[in-house]
């Protein structure tokens, strides 16, 4: 080899949540499944800050809750048929794609080995079927190990899951928060987040990243809660406006 030459190591997905495991970087940390988990981060949240622990006054109970349901790659099959489309659509759409496997979610191994056509008269588009093949053949070989994730910490996951085409950052927060029950997540780029933020802070605009992240500092390790409330803010009613006075 020449002198001053750089070689490139290239790692499977599955190789790489493997090394993350192995650094030491996934801790143990509390998460949405552990009993008193809402109650701590309410109490945290009240007091460090007290315009979030109005609005959580304001909407009351906390009914943020973890997707049990079926397997990892479930959640990702769903999350992919759902992007982009209004829920009912998205819901038609998936019942047929779950049709084609006697009403059930496939495996990776069935979705990876299904034609193109038969997907596509389920109602999926070219490219929502490319991101699923994808996400199947990848889980299916083995280079993406789903299981593995839950012992990763945030920024591995996301890593992981953002190497298959079609999940993004936001998808990939979303599996965090409501499938892994992680609770310091702020999906900065979530539209109903910044109008919940604008609204319960009284925001002149849209805050961006940078703000969001200034304003929840205090949130951690409990943010995900706090965004729970931020997406039910916009569903309070407005308040009246005090009508104006004669002169």
């Amino acid at each position: 080899m020449a002198s001053g030459a750089r070689t490139r190591c290239v790692y499977t997905i599955g190789e790489r949540v493997e090394m993350k495991k192995g650094s030491g970087a996934a801790t143990a940390k509390l998460t949405l499944a552990h009993p008193g988990a809402t109650r701590r981060a309410l109490r945290h949240l009240r007091r460090i800050d007290p315009v979030l622990g109005k609005l959580i006054a304001q909407v009351g109970r906390c009914g943020y809750q973890l997707r049990t349901d079926g397997a990892h790659f479930d959640h990702l099959v769903r999350a992919i048929v759902y992007q982009q489309l209004a829920g009912k659509a998205a819901a038609t759409i998936y019942g047929r794609v779950q049709a084609l496997y006697g009403g059930r979610p496939p495996t990776p191994a069935e979705l990876a080995g299904t034609t193109a056509a038969r997907l596509r008269r389920a109602g999926l588009s070219r490219q929502k079927l490319g991101y699923l093949k994808d996400l199947a053949r990848l889980v299916a070989s083995g280079r993406l190990a789903l299981k593995a994730l839950d012992s990763l910490p945030d920024e591995a996951v996301i890593e992981a899951l953002t190497a298959v085409r079609g999940v993004g950052v936001w998808t990939a927060q979303m599996f965090l928060m409501f499938r892994l029950g992680r609770l310091d997540v702020l999906p900065a780029l979530d539209l109903g987040i910044q109008k919940g933020m604008r609204r319960t802070y009284a925001l002149r605009r849209m805050p961006k990243p940078a703000q969001m992240e200034r304003i929840a500092a205090g949130w951690s390790p409990y943010r995900s809660v706090a965004c729970w409330y931020l997406w039910r803010a916009a569903e309070l009613p407005v308040p009246a406006r005090p009508a104006r006075r004669r002169a």
